[in-house]
């Protein structure tokens, strides 16, 4: 496959940045996303160039780290996938491949394609956590959960933290994200102490992070490559509000 890339580069989060045009050529479609990128960075290194950055750590979908703008999607055309599970056979030969960082102001960019998203670690250490006594471990079959709960814990605790929800909202708001640190926590009994303080805390820190507000457009659901529902942000604003008018 022949490729024509458009990539944002920029030096660091000061500096004015621009998309640079490249061509690659003889890019197999079973490459990942992330392995092209590597294709096109030993060929700038070659020439004495500087690579492009990009975050990527498992390379196995899990981590959220490979994030960034694909032709104007977050994670690129397939839907619940990551960017480093992406394959070029997504892709045609000839196609002209667009790709950028998040754009939101929360998430300043670091270099080209590195954002700092240390905006959500703040947001789960506003809350995201649960009390834990001293002494033996409680057996776990002593606290029984009804199932439905326990699958809606799992669903909420499978967000990576990739930013895709951001991106995808034309008001870069994290609601998707802090409702289903939120919910996953929120569901168990264990999560029950801390539940009108945790909601409070971590929507404060979202709203002080500079995140925007939720309007309702869904596309963070539709960008999330884990499919994390949006009925965790309903669940968020009704905890929000019993915390606030009952706390």
């Amino acid at each position: 496959m022949k490729l024509s890339l458009k990539v944002w580069r920029q030096k660091n989060k000061n500096s004015e940045g621009d998309f640079k045009n490249y061509v690659l050529s003889d890019i197999s479609p079973d490459m990942s996303f992330l392995e092209m990128l590597d294709v096109l960075n030993e060929q700038l290194l070659a020439k004495n160039e500087d690579p492009v950055a990009f975050d990527h750590d498992c390379r196995e979908g899990i981590c959220g780290s490979c994030s960034m703008m694909i032709n104007g999607k977050p994670h690129g055309p397939e839907s619940m996938t990551t960017t480093c599970q992406l394959h070029m056979r997504k892709f045609h030969d000839g196609d002209e491949v667009i790709i950028e960082p998040w754009r939101a102001s929360a998430f300043p960019v670091i270099r080209d394609l590195v954002v700092d998203r240390s905006a959500f670690d703040r947001i789960i250490q506003a809350g995201g956590f649960v009390s834990v006594n001293t002494g033996n471990a409680q057996d776990g079959n002593t606290v029984p959960i009804p199932k439905p709960e326990a699958d809606a814990a799992m669903d909420a605790a499978a967000c990576i933290g990739c930013g895709a929800c951001v991106a995808a909202c034309k008001n870069a708001s994290a609601m998707l994200f802090t409702a289903a640190k939120v919910s996953h926590l929120g569901y168990l009994p264990q999560g029950q102490p801390e539940r009108k303080r945790r909601v409070l805390r971590m929507v404060d820190q979202m709203d002080s992070e500079g995140f925007g507000n939720c309007t309702n457009t869904y596309d963070c659901e539709a960008a999330c490559p884990k499919g994390i529902s949006v009925q965790n942000i309903a669940r968020l604003n009704k905890d929000f509000l019993r915390a606030k008018l009952f706390g």
